[in-house]
């Protein structure tokens, strides 16, 4: 091993915005004071108790993915572990998340989008 992950970061119009809106999901603190990076309107980070931080970086010509577009695509994705894809699927649309892949074939997992497009799935553990 040469590195550790310090964090996945994500690309988009508001970083504060995105970062709140992935804390409704995984719980945490968003901008919690941490010497690895300085905070401003063009950065924000989700310190989640997982341990995993995740961080939100304005991009002032961002452009959503477009999944399963080749075009645009998806250029990274998040997936979450869930006991429940009804109850979640609920609990994420209702804050702001949109469905891109229903799952309708009965298998285990469910692609959706953030609010600036990023693609992440819900599988069930």
């Amino acid at each position: 091993m040469i590195a550790d992950l310090q964090c996945v970061v994500l690309d988009c119009p508001e970083p504060v915005e995105l970062a709140a809106f992935y804390q409704s999901l995984l719980g945490g603190t968003v901008n919690r004071p941490d010497r690895r990076w300085a905070l401003s309107d063009a950065w924000a980070t989700l310190h989640p108790a997982s341990g995993v931080v995740l961080a939100f970086q304005r991009a002032a010509a961002y452009r959503p993915p477009r999944w399963p577009d080749p075009a645009g695509p998806q250029q990274f994705h998040l997936d979450f572990a869930v006991a429940d894809l009804d109850r979640t699927e609920e609990q994420v649309l209702a804050r702001g998340a949109t469905v891109l892949d229903a799952g309708t074939d009965g298998r285990s997992w469910r692609i959706y989008a953030d609010p600036a497009g990023h693609p992440f799935c819900l599988v069930r553990h």
